[in-house]
């Protein structure tokens, strides 16, 4: 009898083992085969729309669009080929798959679908205002983290094919907001935010240090400034108004400036410090590439050229405009970027909706007024006849590159209006080698964003 009843507890057991596993194996066929089919010969996408319902990707291939419809974002959408793989249809294909376990393959009216946060018009009007220059301009907001404006030169509309990859020029195939880029003179503001973090505003804003044109620091090193005949003695908010070099080399040198604490500080904003392993940050399954600098002596050349936004130092546009949110919120935390809103399935149901996400708290609200202040105050003082339109927090930076042969112009910063939460960056290459200004540039996406 015994023998009987453990017998039955065996098969009883086995059954429960069983049916545990069918049940696991219809909820990942049904939960995973929209993703598998997508490596199938059979299969059909759906669409990547943009905020306002305008496409920005059609997998049915059912529509005829005007040439280089889509060559304002085609290097962030991308597409279902291979050849750009971090891209958003990349990235997500499953989602776009009008496939379902129970429906199988919806070739006509699936409705499976990803709508962004983009704004087609905008991008298109940003693209444009570039001409034949190169460059990249990304905006978002920074309320809710939704990005509006990603737009990068040279481009592609991946409807045209790869025909001519070989003659390509470099840059086509990925969105330079996504990369590392010398920052210039932005970087001041993460020098600034490190100082205000370390000395606090009272100590920050009692300094004050001569600039002739140069300074020599304490090694022997020449750090220029680009105004020859120097901008003589100032405080913070001067030297971030006139960008003064030699004032930034000094503050670096100051006692009340110890690099460890500089390098944590850094560390905290989400830099790659020195040996740090270098690390990207998601969007929507896209990566970002993080900032990344050497420091080893503040009292050398190379480390107070990094501070400076030179050197071995190396942000993303999309990582500057993040900074600008925590500064712009006063939270001292980065909204998070997203390009998807939400997504839909074979029906037209929502399966993913999208909400908003923060770092955590990068430096304190004390330190995000302050440099709030400071920005905006920039924007009042240099940048009203510029940007005549919108009231601005903002930091411009002249960048070289190419072993000092051209100098690329960047512009980071935020709108100063309730009505409009924007952070944003644009930067221009090789600013001396074409008629359009990054401020035009900007111009033009404010204006297409904006209430």
């Amino acid at each position: 009898m015994k023998s009987i009843r453990r017998c039955q507890h065996i098969v009883t057991l086995f059954l429960l083992i069983f049916i545990i596993g069918i049940v696991a194996l219809v909820v990942k066929i049904n939960t995973q085969a929209s993703y598998f089919m997508t490596f199938s010969d059979n299969y059909k996408l759906g669409k990547v729309y943009d905020r306002s319902g305008d496409v920005l990707f059609d997998g049915s291939g059912g529509k005829d669009y005007p040439d280089n419809y889509f060559i304002d974002v085609g290097n962030l959408i991308g597409d279902d080929k291979g050849q750009m793989e971090n891209t958003l249809v990349a990235q997500n294909i499953d989602k776009l798959n009008n496939y379902s376990f129970s429906a199988g393959l919806v070739k006509e009216g699936g409705k499976a679908a990803i709508y962004t946060t983009l704004d087609h018009e905008a991008n298109r009007a940003v693209y444009n205002a570039y001409g034949s220059a190169r460059g990249c301009a990304v905006a978002y907001n920074y309320k809710t983290g939704e990005i509006l404006v990603c737009t990068s030169l040279p481009s592609l509309d991946p409807t045209k094919g790869y025909a001519n990859l070989e003659n390509m020029e470099s840059g086509t195939l990925l969105s330079k907001a996504l990369c590392g880029t010398v920052p210039g003179s932005t970087q001041k503001v993460s020098t600034v935010i490190s100082a205000l973090e370390i000395m606090g505003h009272d100590k920050l804003f009692s300094k004050s240090f001569s600039c002739s044109g140069y300074f020599m620091n304490s090694s022997g090193g020449k750090i220029d400034c680009h105004n020859s005949s120097g901008h003589g003695t100032q405080n913070i908010q001067q030297a971030v108004e006139n960008s003064c070099n030699p004032f930034f080399a000094q503050l670096i040198e100051d006692s009340d400036m110890p690099l460890d604490k500089i390098i944590s500080k850094y560390r905290k904003l989400g830099y790659a410090v020195n040996d740090d392993k270098p690390e990207y940050f998601d969007i929507d399954g896209i990566q970002c590439e993080k900032a990344s600098t050497k420091l080893t002596d503040s009292t050398e050349f190379n480390t107070q050229w990094g501070c400076i936004g030179q050197g071995a130092t190396l942000a993303s546009p999309i990582q500057l405009m993040m900074w600008q949110s925590a500064v712009a919120s006063g939270s001292g935390k980065m909204t998070m970027p997203h390009l998807i809103d939400r997504v839909t399935d074979v029906y037209g149901e929502n399966t993913e909706v999208m909400g908003t996400k923060y770092s955590e708290k990068i430096f304190s609200e004390d330190t995000a007024s302050t440099m709030k202040q400071i920005l905006v105050t920039n924007g009042a003082n240099h940048y009203a006849g510029s940007i005549p339109n919108h009231s601005v927090g903002i930091k411009s930076g002249t960048a070289q590159v190419k072993n000092g042969d051209e100098e690329n112009a960047l512009l980071v910063g935020f709108v100063d209006e309730p009505s409009n939460p924007i952070a944003f960056c644009v930067l221009l290459e090789n600013k001396w080698n074409t008629p359009v200004t990054a401020e035009g540039i900007l111009n033009t996406m404010l204006d297409h964003i904006c209430d």
